[in-house]
């Protein structure tokens, strides 16, 4: 019987899976613990309502909303159909992801979308479930608008009173048991033209009303004479705000026959029609004001207790105003910032003799409107640059108040895609910035051991100075790129340890962009020599294209992974904020979905926002966004390198400080895309092109230190940097009175320098202390250091790109080890050893090698 041998590589391979799988029975899950829930934010104060848009979703976000008026609102809004159905929960949740990311509070306006009478105690129970799930992972409060606008005619769950307060009561029943972060807010619209049988946009002109409810002057028909909000109040037990729509629209020139009469559906005749609105108009003096007393527009001189004082006075209740401005850009009319600032302004004066109005919603969009013929109404107050600088002011003028109401869920802060860590707390900053001051005292001594070998083992250093293929610089990458492949399996291991704490402390992802740009910068210019300067522009971009298709295939296969029953894709497509909250305490368990638009992809047609966040790498996992950074880079190469190629090396460095100075100012955001959020591109740039220019001018670089003068510089500024944090941390731990440090500077220093998620300037400090350091101990100590792990490091190190690319899917594998992250030690140490073999072993035998950038 002829038996078949295994090679080595694969009985290796076969040997290491095997153990992965050993560890993941020999793990044992622990009970997870429940936290504590919150409390709910305060109300605003009384004449400081909160303020914020309702958004078109589909072309507009809350980041972009931001930048244009420059603070964050307090508020956001969105409408939800009802029931949730799986589109629904998707996009609810990208919602509320979104205000999240600025501690706003989430308007949600309910949509029914089956009669009222087919509305179920589960479906409020799966809604409530859904905002208790949202609340706990982004720490979210909630308005919840069930059914607005009921009075009207052009929705359909519009003038069903008995129905939508039985509906309504169902919800507030579900929420107000689930969860005391949401409120309900019952929200009409104004009541003038009521009962709308002249309205635009009627959505069933022969509906049969429960015309007993509606009828409440009793003269047997619909008319202007009946209450337009009372049959629809579901009581003070079920309604925790009270809401209004008050938008706008203009003059309104009228209706004919404008009752309904219930014997006859909802029909009066043929003559039932409207003269409209006389559109872009200034709003009229006082209009606003004349709405909230129910004096705007109404047939008659009716005697008409105002909504506010029926139902937020009478109840002691909150209210929100959902409003806007009509504005048509047709070129006809008033101007539009007279307009829209002539209505805000008559809003926000308001304030005062209205105090329970604790809430503005803006619409911010446009769309056709029925009462405008159709014809697309633009509502934005930051359309454009003119309408935003007005706006900005009158907010401040109105003390309307902006920015969060929640714990803001800083992507930031919070986002673990480096081997930078979290965010520590207050109480923590001594314990990292003593990490910091250790790491540069210990590479002080390692280049104090450096010097001492190169003048008495001449026999230990580097050999090959003048090889174009720099081994000290693969052997660095390689353990560069090791550190974040361990940082980013997160089992607790020695390795894990020595990665979170001393690589991390110091310098992390930073110098991996740093020595990539080093690599380039040494292999561009002899490639131009060989091949042409233009051939060689073609050739990067390519490797660009390469490297943009690749990531393109990983974030796709990493979503398709995640639908498999048995593969549980969250431990990298979500990321769990460990930011601090008000007190300094840390706060954990907040995930943030990074592929909450992917299933969007799968529609036909696929929307075109869930289309372009997948080609910007707008969605991905998250051990893997600084890929696009790395793709900006690559396609913007040739254009650095023309100018440094020319000897223009100090203007590109310039221009990169600059950029770096601005962005450190101004916090521009130039791509949408995912590392946007982590590695902001003008910030990371400055480490890119500096390793370019190192690359270039290595040689005059390394002759400069090797001199005397150079070894004088690079001593004074090691010692001399790594002297005084030492005597900071002196001065932090026994005392400020015998030095020159004001009292506090140890944790100024951290927050405004060191802090793991920032490229501050002491990071950059840090990284051009590693470099001196590195290249000191690599050069006069390298053939034991070769020795004894250059085997293992060098050949990752040359692969550092291959090896980033690939660990992604070990860092899932190793998430769904059940219990592994409650492991042990050895446990973990075995886990790092095998991902390690497996990844060296795969670079050995060029395993994707043709189809994954190197």
């Amino acid at each position: 019987m002829r038996t078949t041998r295994l090679s080595p590589a694969v009985r290796l391979l076969l040997g290491l899976v095997g153990l992965l799988l050993a560890l993941g029975l020999l793990a044992v899950p622990s009970p997870a613990v429940a936290a504590d829930d919150d409390a709910p934010p305060a109300l605003p104060d009384a004449g400081s309502p909160w303020f914020g848009p309702s958004l078109d979703w589909t072309s507009d976000s809350a980041a972009d909303y931001e930048d244009r008026l420059g603070r964050s609102p307090s508020l956001y809004t969105q409408r939800v159909n009802y029931p949730l159905g799986d589109d629904d929960r998707t996009y609810l949740r990208q919602f509320v992801e979104q205000a999240a990311t600025q501690g706003a509070v989430a308007v949600v306006s309910l949509e029914p979308v089956v009669p009222l009478t087919e509305l179920t105690a589960d479906d409020a129970s799966d809604l409530a479930d859904q905002l208790v799930e949202l609340h706990d992972q982004l720490d979210t409060y909630f308005l919840v608008r069930f059914a607005p606008e009921m009075n009207g005619t052009w929705y359909a769950w519009g003038q069903q009173p008995l129905a939508y307060v039985d509906a309504f009561r169902t919800v507030a029943d579900a929420v107000h048991d689930a969860t005391p972060h949401a409120a309900m807010v019952w929200s009409p619209v104004y009541g003038a033209g009521y009962p709308y049988g002249a309205a635009y946009g009627d959505v069933d002109p022969d509906r049969v009303s429960e015309v007993e409810t509606l009828d409440t002057d009793g003269n047997g028909r619909l008319d202007e004479g009946d209450d337009p909000y009372g049959p629809y109040w579901p009581g003070t037990d079920a309604v925790d705000w009270v809401g209004l729509t008050l938008y706008h629209f203009g003059p309104d020139r009228g209706r004919v026959d404008n009752d309904l009469d219930p014997a006859e559906g909802g029909r009066t005749g043929d003559e039932e029609s409207s003269e409209g609105f006389e559109l872009d108009r200034v709003p009229a003096e006082d209009a606003y004001v004349d709405r909230l007393e129910e004096q705007y527009n109404y047939v008659g001189d009716g005697d008409r207790a105002p909504f506010y004082e029926r139902f937020a006075e009478a109840n002691d209740l909150p209210m929100l105003v959902e409003t806007g401005a009509l504005w048509i850009p047709d070129d006809a009319g008033d101007p539009e910032l007279d307009i829209k600032q002539g209505w805000w302004r008559q809003v926000f004066a308001a304030q005062a003799d209205y105090p329970l109005v604790r809430g503005y919603s803006w619409l911010e969009q446009e769309r056709p409107e029925a009462e405008a013929q159709e014809r697309v109404v633009d509502w934005r107050a930051t359309r454009t640059d003119e309408l935003t600088d007005a706006l900005r002011p009158d907010l401040v003028d109105a003390d309307v108040r902006m920015g969060p109401v929640t714990r803001v869920l800083d992507q930031q802060a919070a986002n673990e895609a480096t081997a930078q860590g979290r965010q520590p707390a207050p109480d923590e900053i001594g314990a990292e910035m003593g990490w910091i001051v250790f790491c540069v005292a210990f590479l002080a001594v390692a280049f104090v051991l450096a010097g001492a070998a190169g003048r008495w083992l001449p026999s230990w250093r580097y050999p090959d100075e003048h090889d174009p293929r720099d081994r000290r610089l693969d052997l660095f990458r390689g353990w560069i790129i090791l550190a974040v492949v361990i940082t980013h399996i997160e089992v607790a291991s020695p390795y894990s340890y020595v990665t979170l704490n001393a690589v991390g402390a110091i310098t992390g992802a930073e110098m991996f962009v740093l020595l990539s740009g080093v690599v380039l910068g040494m292999i561009y210019l002899p490639t131009v020599r060989k091949l042409g300067e233009w051939p060689t522009a073609v050739v990067m971009w390519r490797r660009a294209r390469k490297q943009y298709v690749v990531a393109l295939v990983v974030v796709m296969l990493v979503y398709l992974l995640g639908l498999l029953p048995f593969i549980d894709a969250t431990v990298i497509t979500t990321f769990t904020d460990r930011g601090t909250g008000e007190n300094g305490e840390v706060v954990a368990g907040q995930v943030y979905d990074l592929y909450a638009n992917a299933p969007r992809l799968f529609d036909y047609p696929p929307p075109w926002y869930a289309v372009q966040q997948f080609l910007l790498l707008e969605m991905g996992p998250w051990v893997f966004n600084i890929m696009g950074l790395f793709v900006v880079f690559s396609l913007v190469l040739p254009v650095i390198m023309f100018f440094v190629k020319r000897g223009l090396w100090w203007l590109v460095l310039a221009v990169s400080w600059a950029l770096y100075v601005w962005n450190a100012v101004a916090e521009v955001h130039p791509l949408p895309s995912q590392f946007e959020a982590v590695f902001p591109l003008l910030t990371w740039q400055v480490a890119f092109t500096h390793g370019l220019v190192v690359g270039v001018y290595r040689r005059q670089i390394t002759k400069a230190l090797v001199s005397h003068a150079g070894k004088i510089a690079c001593s004074v500024f090691v010692l001399g940097y790594a002297g005084a944090l030492v005597w900071l941390w002196l001065a932090h731990t026994y005392g400020y009175s015998a030095s020159p440090f004001p009292e506090g500077s140890y944790g100024w220093l951290y927050e405004n320098a060191y802090t793991r998620v920032f490229l501050q300037p002491g990071r950059l400090l840090d990284l051009v202390l590693m470099v001196v350091v590195a290249y000191a101990v690599l050069t006069t100590m390298w053939k034991p250091i070769d020795k004894l792990i250059g085997w293992f490091w060098i050949p990752l190190g040359q692969a550092s790109l291959y090896v980033f690319i690939v660990h992604v899917f070990f860092v899932l594998a190793v998430g769904n080890i059940p219990g592994l992250d409650r492991g042990s030690v050895w446990q973990g140490t075995l886990v790092h050893t095998a991902v390690l073999a497996l990844i060296w072993l795969m670079v050995r035998k060029k395993f994707l090698f043709s189809v994954i950038p190197r």
